[in-house]
This record gives C-alpha cells, structure tokens and sequence, in this order.
C-alpha cells in the first residue's frame, strides 16, 4: 500500500509521489499541523479546497486527551478529526522531552508528569507504536530522543538511546501492527556533528523502513547549521524512499530544504503566527496590527486567490484582530496555509518542468525572513 516514485529531480530536489492507504501525496508537501486532531481555526473541508493532502497529528496530546483508546473506539483518527485524506503522526517523544515535566530517562523509555495536570506517566518504544497504531495514522514515527543539538555528549547519549528504540519500534509495529496499513518512518539524529549523522543514517537506513525523518533540527541550532547538516543528511539517504524535516516551515526553510532534496515538511508555524496576527506574503511576514493597515483596501496580498483575500480587506482584517475577533485567527489561518501549500506546489512545478533554480533564486531574493528567532519551528508551545 505504500510505494514512493521520483518523477523528476532537478540538482538535489526531488518531485514524487507517495501513495498511501488514504490517497497519494505529491511531494515536495507541506503538511498542515492538526495537535490535537484539528489544524486550529481550520476546518478539513477548507484544507481539501485549498489542496492539502497530507496532516499531521500528535502522539503525546492525544494520548493525554482524550486518549488513544477512545479514538480507537471512534474508528480511528481518520473518522475521529472527518479527514478522509493521508494522516501521519509523530512519535510524542519531542513533546515528553520539551513539555513533560521528566522524572527519569532510562535505557527503556521515558517516565514524565503532564503539563496539563502533573499525572505520571511512561513512554516506551512499545508504548509508543501501540498509542500510534490506535490513533490509526497512515504513516508513524520511531519514539526518539531529541538533544540539544551542539553538545556532543548530549547528542551522543541520546543517538545511542535513539537507535536502540528504534530496533523495538519496529519490533513492536511488526508483532502488533499492519505494516501495510502503516508506515513506520525512522528518525536519523546526530546534532550539528556530521560524523554522528552519518553514523544515525547507517544505522537507520539498514532497517529499510518505507521512509526517513530528519530530527534534531531547528532546535536551536544557527540557520546555516541546520542548513549544512541537512545537505549531508540528505546527500546520505536513499533516493527512493521519501525524507521527512520534522517540523521545519518558514517559507525560505522551505525552500531551502527542498533544494536539500527534503519531500515532507510539517510545522505549527502558519497557524501560529495568524493568531498573533501575522501573514505571509511573497516578500515576507507582516503584521496585521500596525496601523498602517487600518485603511488599505487591498487584500492580505494582491493577487492571491485564498478566500481572505478574494473576499476581504487589509482594512477588515485589521479591524479583526485588533478586536479579537475569532475570524481574524480563522481568515489569517486560511491565508497562511494557503500560502505555504500553493509555494510548494510551484517548487514541486518547478522541478518538474527544469526551472526550479531560477525559481528558488527569484523567491529568496524578494522574500525578508525573520531574524533573530526561532519562533514557530521547532519549539514547545502546542500548535
């Protein structure tokens, strides 16, 4: 049921697509982030307008609430969140290392207190996959550690933990789960260290899983950093199996990661930044609360054609958000999805018809990141 076809490569970026028990996704995708089964301020039938074909969710939040087993009851996250479409779910072990508060890490898995209400509880590898397969997700992600990414002795430790945990990830989707109803995906770590990146990706890749994550990055790391480790990483994995950034999603990371040869990309970043009342455009973030905006009749951005901007003003959006009015997170939400899902549709375009350099040269020279912050990558606050 899970198969990965190259269409076109152009340089190191790559145009596939991964067919999937609940559809095909054609990458490079951008997968919208639904934490707690829901893309905040989103609803599945306007993600499906707008094109997305693949969601993540969340292993650690569902398993605290409402639980595993009740979704299990309700047929499975699929008929649980109403998204027909292709699922993933990761591990949960970002969330237990960065919200739980940690009692004890051991060889055998991670003992935690919840942020919501201190309860104790414990996630193994085994515990891990078990809460996936009852989620029911298309694909799942190996229960890892992630480390601070430029202290080696972190890092190694962690590394060591990580390959461990996946030999019994995949121990325990083969005893209890349907591999043909699930992927499980590998994670390769290693920090900013390339000898220990090239040493996760050997021991990750002998496994011949349906796919590989990339971890441990945007954790803290310089730009460049995360930059030069991903074009190793990549340069190291196999061509046809898809690679995953776990949770990378400014546009110019994008961009970068899929001249990287990266397929998958998810990240809380759009929905975010709306409600703080930000939006991007083609030339880079802006916010909707200067008072610049309070009498511009264009939209959000000419020439868009998300429904914020087909129907409403800066003008009106202003108003929203300085009113805190929940249309205003709705309509910023909308915009900024659509956003990043019609940049990696010309990226995908791009690769396919030979231009893709010329492509990512014209966006990068128009578009002004953020600097000096990390906000919205990978970071602990809930999506």
């Amino acid at each position: 049921m899970f198969e990965f076809a190259l269409e076109a490569q152009h340089g190191a970026a790559r145009a596939g697509v991964l067919q999937t028990p609940h559809g095909s996704v054609p990458t490079p995708v951008f997968a919208p982030v639904g934490t707690q089964a829901t893309v905040k301020a989103v609803q599945p039938r306007e993600l499906r307008e707008m094109g997305a074909t693949l969601i993540l969710a969340n292993t650690y939040h569902l398993y605290l609430r409402p639980g595993d087993a009740l979704i299990a009851d309700f047929g499975g996250l699929h008929a649980f969140m109403g998204w027909d479409g292709p699922l993933l779910t990761d591990s949960g072990g970002f969330q237990v290392f960065s919200l739980g508060e940690i009692r004890q890490i051991d060889s055998d898995g991670v003992t935690f207190r919840s942020h919501h209400d201190g309860s104790k509880h414990r996630f193994t590898p085994e515990k891990s996959i078990q809460i996936q397969h009852n989620l029911g997700a298309d694909i799942i992600m190996a229960f890892d550690e992630c480390p601070v990414p430029n202290e080696r002795g972190a890092v190694e430790a962690a590394l060591e933990r990580t390959h461990r945990w996946l030999h019994r990830c995949l121990d325990e989707h083969l005893r209890s789960g349907d591999p043909d109803r699930q992927a499980l995906f590998g994670i390769v770590q290693g920090g900013i260290f390339a000898d220990l990146r090239e040493q996760s990706v050997r021991e990750v890749t002998s496994l011949d899983l349906p796919g590989y994550a990339i971890g441990g990055l945007a954790v803290g790391e310089t730009k460049a950093q995360m930059y030069t480790t991903l074009e190793l990483t990549t340069s190291l994995l196999p061509v046809n199996r898809p690679r995953y950034l776990m949770g990378v999603g400014s546009p110019e990371d994008l961009v970068h990661g899929v001249a990287r040869g990266v397929d998958i990309f998810d990240c809380v970043l759009p929905t975010r930044i709306a409600r703080n009342g930000a939006a991007f455009t083609r030339t880079g973030r802006i916010n909707m609360r200067n008072l610049r905006y309070a009498t511009d009749h264009d939209p959000i951005e000419p020439g868009c054609t998300c429904y914020a901007c087909r129907t409403f003003s800066r003008g009106y959006v202003r108003h929203l958000v300085k009113a805190g009015e929940i249309l205003g997170h709705q309509l910023l939400s909308l915009h900024n999805l659509h956003f990043l899902l019609t940049l990696m549709r010309e990226l995908r375009a791009a690769i396919v018809d030979g231009t893709f350099d010329d492509y990512a040269a014209a966006f990068l020279a128009t578009y002004e990141p953020v600097t000096g912050t990390q906000e919205g990558v990978n970071v602990p606050p809930v999506g």
